[in-house]
């Protein structure tokens, strides 16, 4: 199996976030300083700042490396002060260099105010949306772009709804297992790499590489399209992981679970998910195997274990009658011999 690789973005530019929260997040935001480049600022973190207090005149503890955001306290802040105290409470701002400004809720800075950013090559730019909700998306982009991401080798399917990562050696047959849980109706997320992101302390989401993407190598076949000859319908192009399938050969020498169809677990950037041990023997269907595991995922996750269920019934079993021995699921067999 492959090393992992870990990596962590360190910065991004100022443009290249204002562009992505425009196309892809899809927040209105105009440059208000059209002179400045904001390809020479960059953000080096997902947290924001609302610099009431430097504005105040505070700076001992001011995060300039944040981008700043104005609301309406900062702006009403700002306006309520005459013409020469207002440029010098401006100046507690841009005498750091800050990646950039932004106004939001509707609000216009100064044109005196601008200018200064201007000479300082801050970029200022202006949004209609409301402050709590434009920290909130922007804050989410920023958090995706600066989360530890690694590579998995592996395969990512969405099952009922539940993202499989089939992980195991080269050659064992991950790919084929992928291929045909697509071919029974269900969606591919990635195959051979999977780039698995830390959203959150407990949440990975999985993605394919910008390569790859939905292409497959079968080993026999070559390579396979699988948008182009399954349709829309068959890919995904980021889904949660949420439980592991290892796929491994079968060693007889290896105790594999048999009650409890899930208690391993497997370790990518510091989440543990539950991880299903799965031997590979000849004549094995490992597709419905799969699908099994998806829908007990979903049953244990509304509550019904399956092993705890049948683990009481058997206590129950023993304690009335001693040792069970075995007998018919029913008393009596009706006239019905189909």
């Amino acid at each position: 199996m492959r090393r992992p690789q870990s990596f962590q973005q360190e910065s991004i530019s100022v443009a290249f976030m204002i562009r992505q929260m425009r196309e892809t997040v899809g927040v209105e935001i105009d440059l208000v300083n059209s002179e400045v480049n904001p390809d020479r600022r960059e953000v080096t973190e997902s947290n924001l700042h609302r610099p009431g207090l430097a504005l105040a005149g505070y700076v001992d503890l001011f995060t300039h490396q944040r981008i700043q955001i104005l609301g309406n306290t900062e702006n009403q802040y700002l306006d309520h002060l005459d013409s020469p105290e207002r440029r010098e409470a401006f100046n507690n701002l841009v005498q750091f260099p800050v990646p950039c400004v932004i106004v939001t809720d509707g609000n216009e800075l100064d044109e005196a105010l601008v200018a200064m950013a201007t000479n300082e090559g801050i970029p200022v730019y202006r949004s209609p949306v409301p402050t709590v909700r434009f920290m909130s998306l922007l804050r989410g982009f920023l958090s995706d772009q600066f989360a530890p991401q690694r590579a998995v080798h592996g395969s990512l399917v969405d099952v009922y709804g539940i993202g499989l990562l089939l992980i195991g050696k080269s050659g064992i047959g991950k790919s084929e297992v992928a291929l045909d849980l697509v071919e029974r109706g269900h969606r591919l997320v990635a195959d051979d790499v999977v780039i698995a992101t830390k959203r959150e302390e407990s949440i990975l989401m999985g993605a394919g590489t910008e390569l790859v993407q939905h292409f497959m190598e079968v080993r026999g076949l070559g390579l396979v399209d699988i948008r182009s000859m399954f349709g829309i319908r068959a890919i995904r192009f980021q889904k949660r992981i949420e439980v592991v399938v290892n796929m491994q050969l079968w060693d007889s020498d290896e105790e594999y679970t048999r009650i409890n169809m899930v208690e391993d677990t497997h370790d990518i950037l510091g989440v543990d998910l539950p991880m299903v041990q799965v031997p590979i023997t000849p004549g094995k269907n490992i597709t419905v195997i799969c699908e099994v595991i998806a829908m007990n995922y979903l049953l244990r996750h509304y509550g019904y274990d399956p092993a705890e269920v049948f683990t009481e019934r058997l206590r129950q079993r023993i304690q009335q009658e001693g040792a069970p021995t075995p007998r018919r699921g029913i008393e009596y067999f009706e006239q019905d011999y189909e």
